[in-house]
């Protein structure tokens, strides 16, 4: 995220809950599976790490349907910079695992904007994932060249 124009850049991250009925299965695909670096909170509890993120904002017959949080080094500083460029925020609120606020969006919606009060998983870089090097194959003759077919998707 580049830097405000005083410098200091205001979101360090982001912080997105997936809800699930089968919480221990989900954690160990993303653990054992997509191999997630992870930090534990306390009793087990994990925190995964990710790759640089996007987030992009779908058209809807309502506002409030998500749960995702960016996250800042100051909350405090946070809000008063909002209020330099007139963006209403809600108060602060300790939640014990970091201090939370509201940012009001434009489209009228709310983003939880905190800052963490708990261990942060190690960061991942894009592109982690170690490819095997690729077998030497015997020299064959080719088979003709087909056109793929081409479809296309269905917008989302």
């Amino acid at each position: 995220m580049a830097a405000s124009e005083g410098g200091i850049a205001m979101i360090i991250g982001a912080h997105s809950i997936i809800y699930s009925t089968s919480p221990d299965a989900d954690r160990a695909f993303l653990r054992d599976v997509l191999k997630l670096t992870k930090v534990d909170v306390g009793d087990g509890w994990l925190i995964f790490g990710l790759p640089p993120a996007e987030v992009a904002v779908h058209p809807s017959n309502e506002n409030d349907v998500h749960e995702f949080y960016l996250m800042c080094d100051d909350a405090e500083a946070f809000i008063a910079e909002m209020r330099k460029r007139n963006i209403a925020c809600g108060p602060v609120q300790n939640q014990g695992w970091g201090l939370l606020t509201q940012v009001r969006l434009p489209g009228g919606g709310r983003l939880g904007v905190y800052q963490p009060r708990h261990a942060r998983p190690k960061a991942m870089s894009a592109g982690r994932a170690v490819k095997k090097p690729a077998k030497r194959a015997r020299k064959a003759k080719r088979p003709p060249t087909r056109t793929p077919q081409r479809t296309r998707l269905a917008r989302r």
